[in-house]
């Protein structure tokens, strides 16, 4: 049974770099395509990135120069890193494999 689960700090002080981990079971993340979406309070669904079959990252452009999406392929999982976070990049962070199933979602909140 194909499962996501987002893993990660809950609080961030601003400017440091979060990183989230998606662990993925069911299926080998090196034959899919992956992708990270947050939601910030009040507001709609924002697409972070995604991360190709391939092995090729691509980023929103208003978060390129901060994000970055690896995978792990022995660990079968996928991870998100966003550097230099500000008070707006708290949300709820989700991976989900590319038009399919999603995590539960990781709260992250940025403290000042």
């Amino acid at each position: 049974q194909e499962q996501l689960q987002e893993s990660g700090p809950g609080l961030v002080n601003a400017s440091q770099t979060l990183s989230l981990t998606c662990t993925v079971s069911g299926l080998p993340v090196a034959s899919y395509n992956w992708e990270w979406v947050r939601q910030s309070p009040g507001k709609g669904l924002e697409w972070l990135g995604a991360m190709t079959a391939n092995g090729r990252a691509f980023y929103s452009p208003s978060l390129k120069s901060r994000t970055s999406i690896s995978r792990d392929t022995s660990k079968n999982h996928v991870t998100l890193q966003l550097s230099s976070v500000i008070l707006e990049d708290t949300a709820v962070y989700y991976c989900a494999r590319w038009g399919g199933v999603w995590g539960q979602g990781t709260q992250v909140t940025v403290s000042s």
